[in-house]
């Protein structure tokens, strides 16, 4: 369900995690916090609220080494109308957490939005929020979470990301701000989301072509 409304209250909870790929959630994060400061006092995204949670709480560090103090811990979690979270070397932990697959089950069902990066939608997958599904994640992760995932989910590849439901996921890294300026775009109008991509000088362009 997509709710649309002039400075309504929302919060997006980003779920990090021991070695997590930083611009798998800085992107989004850059996104949202920019929809934020482009509203002024009275737009449409003027209520909008980014909040780190981690298990423990504290310091989280990235998988290229970034740290990180978060907002909360899952004991602390507000809640969340948007949940995001991310992929990295970590997610192999995560997929095994039971606390982790846990807080996402229970968060999941209250939100309006259950959004992922990367390899995040295999947590996802682990945490039974993906059946029936269509999904993505990272180009070099496809055929090894259509083998996790079973029949039940399908895991698309060749794409930048995937909207099924309430759930939507992103390919890798870089695919997870494609994915937050279209949410934004959702949430709080086209033209709001167009302003947020000019305020960010996000036209990609870039020096080579990659070959994958």
């Amino acid at each position: 369900m997509t709710r649309t409304t002039d400075k309504r209250e929302l919060t997006i909870g980003i779920v990090l995690f021991e070695r997590a790929e930083e611009l798998d959630w800085v992107g989004p994060f850059e996104v949202f916090t920019m929809a934020r400061e482009v509203s002024g006092d009275r737009g449409p995204a003027s209520g909008l609220r980014v909040v780190l949670i981690s298990e423990e709480g504290g310091v989280v560090t990235g998988a290229k080494g970034l740290r990180n103090e978060v907002n909360a811990s899952f004991a602390e979690a507000p809640q969340i109308d948007v949940l995001l979270i991310p992929g990295g070397i970590g997610t192999r932990v995560e997929m095994k957490n039971a606390r982790m697959l846990d807080f996402l089950s229970k968060k999941a069902a209250a939100c309006d939005w259950v959004t992922s990066v990367c390899t995040g939608s295999a947590v996802l997958e682990a945490a039974g929020l993906t059946k029936g599904k269509r999904i993505t994640t990272h180009w070099a992760y496809v055929s090894t979470l259509r083998e996790n995932a079973g029949e039940s989910t399908t895991v698309l590849g060749n794409v930048r990301y995937v909207r099924d439901g309430q759930l939507l996921t992103a390919a890798g890294v870089s695919a997870g701000i494609d994915m937050a300026l279209w949410l934004t775009g959702e949430i709080f109008g086209v033209d709001h989301a167009r302003l947020t991509q000019k305020a960010m000088e996000y036209d990609p362009a870039p020096p080579y072509t990659a070959e994958v």
